[in-house]
Parts: C-alpha cells; sequence; structure tokens
C-alpha cells in the first residue's frame, strides 16, 4: 500500500504533467520541447533570418493572412540573427504576434557581434510603417531594430515611418501591446485613429525605447479607456548592443519640441508608471481627454506636463505621485514641470519639481517656475503636498490667467517654506 507521502507526490506530479501540457513544456523522450502548445511558428510559413526583407514580408504576410480567421497566434522563434522585414504588414484582426522577451531595456547582445538576439525583427524601411494593427491583435515579447539609424550625428537622423500603426481603415477595438523593445525608431507607437474610424479599448504595457522624434506613444480619436502603463524612455536603452545616444542627437530629440505621450480626443485614460528621458515634452493631455496620470518620473524635459481642457463637463485630469526634472531647452523662460490652459479641473497632489545638471544633454539647471497657468477662461487647480525648488521666479505659481481659480495646501517651496494659496 502506497504512503501517504507517495500518494501526495504522485498527485503533484499529475498536475505538473497537467500543466506542463497545458503550455507545450511536455516532451516525450527524444523530443525537442515546444515552447508555446498552440502557436504556430512564422518559420513554419517561410520566415528565416537569412531571407531577403522583401521575401520575409510576403512569408509574414502570409503567416498572418492564414492566423485571422482561426483566430491564432503566431510565434516568433529566437534567432542568433534577427529577421529582416519590409515595411507595410498588416496585423488582421484576430492575430497575435508573440516572442520570447520581456522588455529588455538596454538591449540583447549577439556575443561576437554589435547586434540584439532573440525575436528581433530588423528593418531599413523608410517608406511604410512596419506593422499596421487592426482589432483583437496582439504584439507581445518582441524586439524592433533600426541597425542604420545614427547614435552621433544628428543631421544624419532617418526618419522612420511608425513602428506600430494603428489602422486608419478599419476601427482598431482591442490591441494589446507588451513587452516590446525599439531600437533606432523614430516614432514608435502611432495611434492617431482617423475620426471615422477610431480605436477603442488600446493597452501599451512594459514597453521601452527612444523614439528620435520625441514620439514614443501618440494616441487620437481613441474611445472607451486607453492605457499606457509601465512605459520607460531612454537614450540609453541600447548600450549593451551599440552604446546610448550621443549629446548632440538627445539635444536634437529636445529640439523637436514634441511629446513622448500625447493624448487626445480622448475619454478616460489612465496613465501609470511612465518614465521618459531627455525629451522636450513628458506628457500631453489633449483639450478633449479626461482621465488620471499617476507615478511618473519626467527627468530632463523642458516640460514635464501640458494638460488642456476645451469645456468643463469633464475636462478634468487626476495627477499624482509623480516628480519632473525640468531644466533643459532654448531658454529659461520655456522651461516648465507644468503648464496648464483651456478649461476644466486639474488636480496635483504630491508632485515634486527640481531642476539641477545632466552630463548626458545641455542643460539649464533651472526652471522658470513650477507651474504656468495661462489662457483667459475659467479653469480650476488645486495642489496638494507638492514641493517645488530649483525654479528661478519669486513664487513657484505663474498666474497669466486672471480667470483661474488655484488653491495649494500643504505645499513647499524652493526656500523649504509652507506655501498655501486661494487665488483669486
Amino acid at each position: 500500500m502506497l504512503s501517504q507521502h507517495l500518494i501526495h507526490r504522485a498527485a503533484w506530479l499529475g498536475v505538473l504533467s497537467c500543466l506542463l501540457n497545458l503550455y507545450g513544456l511536455a516532451t516525450a523522450a527524444g523530443e525537442a520541447s515546444v515552447p508555446f502548445a498552440g502557436y504556430k511558428s512564422i518559420r513554419d510559413f517561410g520566415v528565416a533570418p537569412s531571407n531577403t526583407p522583401a521575401a520575409n514580408k510576403v512569408a509574414l504576410q502570409r503567416a498572418i493572412d492564414w492566423a485571422a480567421p482561426r483566430g491564432a497566434a503566431l510565434f516568433v522563434d529566437p534567432s542568433d540573427e534577427p529577421y529582416p522585414m519590409d515595411g507595410g504588414l498588416i496585423l488582421k484582426m484576430n492575430v497575435s504576434l508573440v516572442g520570447v522577451h520581456g522588455p529588455v531595456g538596454r538591449g540583447t547582445r549577439h556575443p561576437d557581434k554589435p547586434q540584439p538576439v532573440g525575436s528581433v525583427f530588423r528593418t531599413e524601411d523608410e517608406t511604410q510603417p512596419f506593422v499596421t494593427v487592426e482589432g483583437a491583435t496582439q504584439l507581445r515579447g518582441l524586439q524592433f531594430w533600426y541597425p542604420r539609424q545614427t547614435l552621433n550625428d544628428p543631421a544624419a537622423i532617418i526618419k522612420y515611418p511608425p513602428t506600430i500603426q494603428v489602422s486608419r481603415a478599419k476601427p482598431a477595438q482591442g490591441v494589446t501591446l507588451s513587452c516590446l523593445t525599439f531600437y533606432g525608431e523614430f516614432v514608435a507607437m502611432d495611434f492617431n485613429a482617423a475620426r471615422n474610424q477610431p480605436c477603442e479599448q488600446i493597452l501599451f504595457e512594459h514597453c521601452y525605447g527612444y523614439p528620435l522624434s520625441g514620439e514614443f506613444i501618440r494616441i487620437d480619436y481613441c474611445y472607451d479607456i486607453p492605457r499606457i502603463l509601465h512605459c520607460h524612455v531612454n537614450p540609453a536603452n541600447q548600450r549593451f548592443i551599440k552604446g546610448g545616444y550621443g549629446r548632440s542627437v538627445i539635444d536634437a530629440v529636445v529640439a523637436t519640441r514634441t511629446f513622448t505621450y500625447a493624448v487626445n480626443h480622448t475619454d478616460n485614460a489612465v496613465l501609470i508608471d511612465l518614465f521618459t528621458f531627455g525629451v522636450y515634452g513628458g506628457v500631453y493631455l489633449g483639450p478633449a481627454t479626461y482621465g488620471q496620470l499617476s507615478n511618473f518620473n519626467l527627468d530632463c524635459v523642458t516640460v514635464g506636463i501640458h494638460k488642456l481642457g476645451a469645456g468643463t463637463f469633464n475636462r478634468n485630469w487626476q495627477i499624482a505621485q509623480g516628480s519632473i526634472i525640468a531644466n533643459t531647452g532654448p531658454k529659461l523662460e520655456e522651461i516648465h514641470p507644468i503648464i496648464i490652459e483651456g478649461q476644466g479641473h486639474t488636480a496635483l497632489a504630491n508632485v515634486e519639481a527640481f531642476s539641477g545638471g545632466n552630463p548626458a544633454l545641455t542643460t539649464l539647471g533651472k526652471s522658470q517656475d513650477f507651474l504656468l497657468v495661462r489662457g483667459d477662461k475659467k479653469l480650476t487647480v488645486s495642489l496638494t503636498g507638492c514641493r517645488m525648488r530649483n525654479y528661478v521666479a519669486d513664487a513657484p505659481i505663474t498666474r497669466l490667467n486672471t480667470n483661474a481659480l488655484i488653491q495649494a495646501l500643504a505645499c513647499v517651496d524652493k526656500q523649504e517654506q509652507a506655501f498655501n494659496l486661494t487665488a483669486p
């Protein structure tokens, strides 16, 4: 008769066997492990590292066309050589394209060559977005590499089309972009949808890069809860491959006057745990938007957050738990951690701003103020627990809009003195 210990051991082995079979990890003697049961390899359709970019594009599109009516997932097998690929792919509705990676924010690295390894697409196409996504699609665990992009010469920056672009022909509703890493991109993810073909339920999470346009994620005409979560933009993103971007290139990115994360015509957006470094603007919250922004670090920017509002009903943002280092730009008068204008309400809680130097780019080491409120329409702002320092103005808040109601409570100014305000 089996002992109680052996019975429990057999039961757990049975559970483990079921889990291994579920995820395709169980193997018979002498068989190779299958990494994901139910996934079809892109190599089964002829995609190979040794192919031309044009041939791989045709083969991968054939795989996507096969997967679309089945709702299938395509597995991007890891390789020591990236897959060369022309742009112009259409990720059709129902298809998932999945690789092996979490975000690899300093780059994977071939042991002998300055290039990434794994589930990597290599592209040099300057005419078409790499991939256009329709609804109910997923891109996960992938790397996108532009090997010809400069690291040190601003005049040589290649203005590639967006790596990932939302469909302008169909409403893309339900897209997951997760664990993606970009090297050498100009615009990473372009979700500026057409007004008559809006997108919905777009999820960006755990994505890493440094776009030389300054634009990592841009959204327009996206209704019903877009989410931007845990994303990281940094010029050292490919440090292990060919090194980080040089100071002159980072200065050129700042000079574009664009924002890393830009949201327009969007309902109930949620932005959590965002980082950017060495750009003009951190987060742009357009006139026809509302939502929440929290747990962020916007480092070496000219403008940290620019919030607008096109009305008083629901053009409101709750912004909390973040830090802004505003210290770069053409002149000190343009450097503002936060700018608010238009209409609606902005609630700021526990937001810190400070400035200083950084050798990675040209900095002025100060900001003009903590908050600039401008325009001529009635708007309201509340601040609680904000720490403000390293600004040159006499007061942390510059109120150019005389119709603005601004209330500050339990804040601290650059002299480490209590700052409380009701204006008017």
